[in-house]
């Protein structure tokens, strides 16, 4: 039976430590602060373990066929997983597939190892979305490979009791303000567009929840193409628009008009250390209290038109809160993480580096795992 070697254990992946920890798995919490991974496994009846982070002591521990679980921030993710590698162990991380983790898909598949990344909320969840969605349009009545394509994916976490600043940080703000500096690519009518600054993009997106449609700001972030081919579009489709995008309360942009003027300034080596001062300000004044619930909304959508109108139009939703076990951007973040773990000790995930998987028989016990931690996976048709 493998062992879970789980790296980091921040405020995101309390959830998730705590299903494994009462699971059948052997799982060891490695933190720098052990306290606070004792605290993570607190009042549970459990045999998981505890131990001080250190690199070179987690490679010792680690046997042929465990699962390493990085939580820890990005820069650590691919020597995390060539350690991994080395030892002969599976790599599980909620983030990105960089450049230099797909370069490792080669040697990982040599060896037999799974390495999935983009297995948290975004990326993460929302991949799952989109595979579903793509999957019942093609089994509809309505698929037809001449009609046009618009795809959407929006996410965001923010205080469920809007702030005058329209936004708080569960982590250090330095990722959120870096993020604003990084272009991103997408697909509106018809054209690649592409956008040196979030700011510029910004349009209004009316998400259907199911409590109501309600307005939010979105724009986009990241290269979005390269989803095409990942969630399975022909090649020959007509794609009107793709766009993957973060959601903000309406009113941020006015809220953060100050902070995206300095940083259109900010350039170079003093530019960053502006940067890493302007967040831990943030981080002084913009921080959740405790015990304040978050809020996340998450939204995938699908629509196929022919002769300008819409002939099938789907979305999943996702619109949840925090509560007195936790943060909701915890829960979504950390459970799916648990549950790729669990399928790559069942033997249900490819080796070589791979994202969120696209299976649905797998989509949907993760959707059910997730409902009965009470977060709705709804599914919307907005032609009814």
């Amino acid at each position: 039976m493998p062992t879970i070697h789980w790296l980091g254990t921040g405020l995101s992946t309390v959830p998730g430590i705590r299903r494994l920890a009462v699971g059948d798995l052997p799982l060891v919490l490695w933190n720098r602060t052990v306290e606070k991974a004792h605290a993570a496994i607190e009042g549970l009846d459990t045999n998981a373990q505890v131990r001080e982070f250190d690199l070179e002591t987690v490679g010792a521990a680690i046997e042929p066929g465990d699962i390493v679980v990085s939580m820890l921030p990005g820069t650590w993710h691919v020597p995390v997983a060539q350690l991994a590698i080395e030892k002969e162990a599976h790599f599980v991380s909620s983030s990105y597939i960089s450049k230099e983790m797909a370069a490792l898909d080669k040697e990982a598949s040599y060896y037999k190892l799974s390495l999935v990344n983009e297995v948290g909320l975004d990326p993460g969840i929302d991949h799952l979305m989109a595979h579903g969605l793509v999957d019942r349009y093609r089994d509809s009545a309505q698929f037809d490979p001449a009609n046009t394509i618009r795809f959407r994916s929006f996410c965001g976490g923010f205080p469920k009791i809007p702030n005058d600043f329209r936004y708080k940080f569960s982590w250090s703000p330095l990722g959120v303000l870096k993020a604003l500096r990084s272009p991103a690519r997408s697909i509106r009518d018809g054209d690649v567009v592409d956008t040196a600054r979030p700011w510029h993009a910004l349009s209004d997106y009316e998400a259907r929840l199911p409590g109501g449609s309600e307005t939010f700001q979105a724009y986009p972030n990241r290269d979005s193409l390269p989803f095409m081919s990942a969630y399975h579009f022909d090649p020959d489709w007509q794609v009107d628009e793709f766009v993957r995008g973060t959601l903000r309360l309406n009113g941020w942009s006015d809220a953060w008009a100050e902070i995206f003027s300095e940083i259109e300034t900010l350039e170079g080596e003093a530019g960053d250390a502006r940067l890493q001062e302007m967040s831990d300000d943030l981080w002084r004044t913009q921080s959740y209290d405790e015990g304040e619930p978050d809020r996340v909304v998450l939204c995938v959508e699908l629509e196929a038109r022919s002769d300008d109108k819409a002939v099938w139009h789907h979305s999943h939703v996702i619109d949840a809160s925090g509560n007195e076990s936790g943060s909701a951007m915890g829960r979504l973040v950390s459970l799916p993480v648990s549950l790729a773990i669990e399928a790559i000790a069942a033997g249900k995930i490819s080796a070589g580096v791979s994202a969120a998987p696209s299976d649905t028989t797998i989509i949907k016990h993760w959707f059910d795992v997730l409902r009965s931690h009470g977060d709705e996976i709804h599914l919307i048709d907005h032609l009814s």
